[in-house]
């Protein structure tokens, strides 16, 4: 890595260097005590192995290691450590851990736990993640807490629920004539589908949701747990990836139009993008989103702001409104509407969703005391009969999937994501990518040709659907669930947009809402980092670029290695193909944009820009003419235009 490590993750800090462990044909990761991207041949047979422990607000606790050994030889490797947990109040959870893996494709990790004192969490045991790509759908065997075989098939669309319960083992195949067993001892363990939350998994984790949590270990009761994976059979093995060759990105047919792209705007946002609005015209968002919520003060003064924000930035504007539910709805949204007059605000369309709704119903546990989500639609088409009507959730897919709207009453259906709600690791960010697909997939099956947005979906979440706030993040921390991250304002932020435009590209969307303008979500930089107070952090040449996209047919543009390089393409009227590229890993990657049409003719067929950890600069034509291939830096994202 040769750029600086602020300007790629806002933040000097970079995440921990995986030790590689080998045995054979397994290869693992050892990170921060835990087993990520775990492989036999080369292929990923399970995403991680992780012992968790959580807080009563579903917070990991991230405990240091201490006594850690790492021994390994050709045939065999071994890792052993201790660490401790601190919760409120002076409570302490100590456990030990010994990893063992064999030539002979067994890995074991054991985990022998010790609360000190009574410990209240709301998890404490093994997390085990089986990836999503070539496993969706596809069959595995389960067997059961007592003792039945069941041959079964993992969802391809998103479960809402639990899929698989009472979990023992799970055996799935690694490739022809070979396949993997995934042993769970110590507790009842259940699979939920991770990717409601964008994650990249099907997660198996200990302790049923259904039994109440928190739950406290008491004092000086031994904890053990075991995971072990069995991997069997005689397949050829695959032959070995050249990791040094360059991804290749070629373009396709033509699909649906590309969103219009709107920015999230709070009451506390207008003044500095009123002082910014040159900024915000060379942004070019198609879209206002103005957050409204009575339930935290919102009232005229709120609604008055925004009527001057729209006054001074031609655009459609949509209310996102939250709906506190507390007395009579009609005279509550009455009441929204005879503000929005009176403020003077001209809106094109109108979100409304309950307040409650905000927070997650888990399993076990019965949705939040709310009037039939019917008579809020009905309330807000009597207030706003003028305007379109949307609705669905404020929170994430998640929600949604398990309180499904009634679509037929709205104009369009909205949700969020966001990928730091289980980790946030780089890898596991930039992994969540994967998931959108099977999103939108899922949210086509329920809701069909309704007409779809998404966002704002940013790496920091805005809201906390599973406890009682986000998480302050003062050091600027990679840590889950926090409001504030410092990776938006680098780099890492600019390609996980691209990214992410890329993976919804295909759903037809009507609108992406990828950020706010100014403030932790914005686009442009506050005191304390690099750039000048109010300067285009990267992820404005990003989302500047996708609102230049609006409206253009998306052309789908392929990548040999989607986990390397994401591609998003667009034809205008005029038939002009836009390409942008994101590098998303820390590593230069070289890109073979030969598919493309570009520099192998002449200079005048194509033209393009480059953002990495330096600064923004042209691409010559001329310096790739003859060898079609793009050096990327870590993180770095590039436009490519062409010509006809």
């Amino acid at each position: 890595m040769t750029a600086d490590a602020f300007l790629l993750y806002g933040t000097q800090a970079v995440g921990t260097e995986p030790v590689r462990l080998r045995a054979g044909a397994i290869t693992a990761d050892f990170v921060n005590g835990n087993l990520r991207t775990i492989r036999h041949g080369g292929i990923e047979v399970l995403r991680a192995i992780a012992y968790i422990v959580r807080d009563r607000d579903w917070g990991t606790y991230e405990p240091e290691l201490t006594d850690l050994v790492i021994d390994q030889d050709a045939g065999v490797f071994t890792v052993s450590y201790s660490a401790m947990c601190v919760g409120p109040g002076g409570s302490r959870l100590g456990f030990r851990a010994t990893i063992k893996g064999s030539a002979n494709g067994r890995l074991a990790f054991d985990v022998s736990a010790l609360p000190e004192s009574d410990f209240e969490t709301n998890r404490c045991g093994f997390c085990i993640l089986h990836p999503i790509a070539g496993l969706a759908g596809s069959p595995v065997t389960v067997e059961h807490t007592d003792g039945s075989v069941v041959a079964t098939k993992l969802p391809l669309l998103i479960d809402l629920w639990q899929p698989l319960k009472n979990l023992r083992a799970i055996t799935h195949a690694v490739r022809a004539g070979v396949s993997a067993e995934c042993r769970m001892e110590g507790d009842v363990f259940e699979m939920e589908d991770q990717r409601n939350w964008s994650d990249a998994s099907y997660k198996t984790y200990v302790r049923p949701l259904e039994l109440p949590w928190p739950y406290v270990l008491p004092a000086s009761q031994p904890v053990r747990q075991t995971v072990s994976l069995r991997i069997t059979g005689d397949g050829k093995m695959p032959a070995a990836a050249a990791g040094d060759e360059p991804v290749r990105v070629e373009l396709g047919q033509a699909g649906p139009a590309l969103p219009d792209i709107g920015v999230i705007i709070y009451p506390d946002d207008v003044d500095a993008a009123l002082a910014s609005l040159p900024m915000l015209s060379a942004l070019g968002p198609q879209q206002l989103m103005f957050h409204y919520d009575p339930t935290r003060g919102h009232g005229l003064d709120a609604l008055q702001s925004y009527a001057r924000l729209a006054a001074a930035y031609p655009a459609e504007k949509t209310l996102e409104c939250v709906v506190s539910c507390a007395g009579d709805l009609d005279t509550e949204l009455s009441g929204v509407a005879d503000m929005v007059r009176k403020a003077g605000l001209r809106l094109s369309a109108i979100a409304v969703s309950p307040s409650v709704d905000r927070q997650s119903t888990p399993p076990g546990s019965a949705w939040p005391q709310c009037p039939p989500i019917e008579d809020v639609y009905a309330a807000a088409w009597r207030a706003f009969p003028d305007i379109r009507l949307g609705g669905g959730m404020f929170s994430y897919f998640t929600e949604l999937n398990r309180k499904r709207v009634p679509a037929g009453l709205l104009d369009f259906v909205t949700h969020c994501t966001c990928p730091i709600v289980h980790a946030a690791d780089d890898l596991s960010v930039m992994q969540s990518l994967e998931a959108l697909p099977f999103i939108t997939a899922s949210a086509r099956a329920i809701f069909a040709a309704k007409p779809y947005r998404i966002g704002p979906s940013t790496i920091a979440m805005r809201q906390n659907p599973y406890g009682g706030a986000t998480k302050a993040n003062p050091h600027g921390q990679r840590i889950a669930m926090t409001d504030r991250d410092p990776r938006h304002t680098g780099l890492f932020a600019a390609a996980w947009t691209i990214g992410y435009a890329a993976r919804v590209a295909p759903a037809g969307l009507e609108m992406l809402t990828p950020c706010g303008f100014t403030g932790p979500f914005g686009v442009l930089a506050s005191s304390g980092e690099p750039a000048e107070e109010d300067a285009p952090r990267p992820i404005f040449h990003a989302v500047k670029g996708l609102c230049e996209l609006a409206g253009h047919t998306h052309v789908a543009a392929t990548s040999t290695d989607e986990g390397r390089v994401a591609a998003l393409a667009g034809r205008s009227p005029a038939g002009r193909t836009v390409v942008w590229l994101a590098n998303l890993t820390p590593d230069d990657v070289a890109v073979d944009i030969s598919g493309l049409g570009a520099g192998s003719d002449s200079p005048e067929t194509w033209e393009g820009e480059i953002w990495d950890g330096r600064i923004a600069s042209d691409m010559p034509p001329e310096g790739l003419l003859g060898r079609t291939v793009l050096s990327m830096m870590p993180y770095a994202i590039a436009r490519i235009r062409l010509n006809g």
